[in-house]
Parts: C-alpha cells; structure tokens; sequence
C-alpha cells in the first residue's frame, strides 16, 4: 500500500511540474510575441531572450539529471532544442538577429507537447 501511495505523490507531482512548465512556456511565448510586434524595443527583446535562456537552462539540467526518467532519445532532442533556442536568443541579444519566428514556432511546439 505504501508503495501505491508514493506513486500516486510522484504522478502528481509530475503533473504539477508539466503544468509549471506550460505556464512559464506561456509566459516566455508571450514575451517573444511582444519583442516580435514591437522590433525597435530593445528592452522587450532583451527580456525575452533571456527569459528563453533562462527556461531552457533550466530544462537543460534538469533534463541532464540522472533522475529525469524520460528516454534518453527525448531527453537528447530537447537538449538539442535547448541549446538551438540559447544560440538563437544569443543572436538577439547581440543584435545578430531580430528574427523570433523559429523560436516562436519550435518553442509553441515544445509547449504543446507538454499538454500530452
């Protein structure tokens, strides 16, 4: 009995933690959408790029921990989503790129993922 009680904490846990992750995917797509309306503000660009940066460093660890129980395949593809995201918003940050259309797209993508 206990042994189904432990799962039953950590599935919750887990949904707990999917939906964190929807919501600050949300929030980082938002920011990413104003930057894109709104090109000249640098200010809205810089907080973008570096809210994705600091998401996907986020995920990037925890994503490398041994504890993270997904499949080594996802868990490869999301680190290679990751680090592509970091060199993107690294461009915008350093004024390489003001193109938010990839990371809009491919971060939407990853965010509609977690609702599965």
């Amino acid at each position: 009995m206990p042994v189904d009680t432990y799962q039953d904490v950590r599935l919750g846990a887990s949904d707990v933690g999917r939906e964190h992750e929807r919501i600050a995917f949300d929030q980082g797509l938002a920011l990413m959408e104003a930057a894109a309306a709104t090109p000249a503000e640098r200010t809205k660009r810089l907080e973008a790029a570096r809210y994705m940066q600091t998401l996907w460093g986020f995920l990037i660890r925890d994503l490398s921990h041994p504890a993270n129980d997904l499949s080594d395949g996802l868990k490869a593809n999301l680190i290679s989503i990751g680090l592509w995201v970091m060199r993107q918003t690294d461009k915008i940050i350093a004024d390489e790129s003001d193109d938010w259309d990839a990371l809009i797209e491919i971060n939407r993508t990853v965010r509609e993922g977690l609702a599965t």
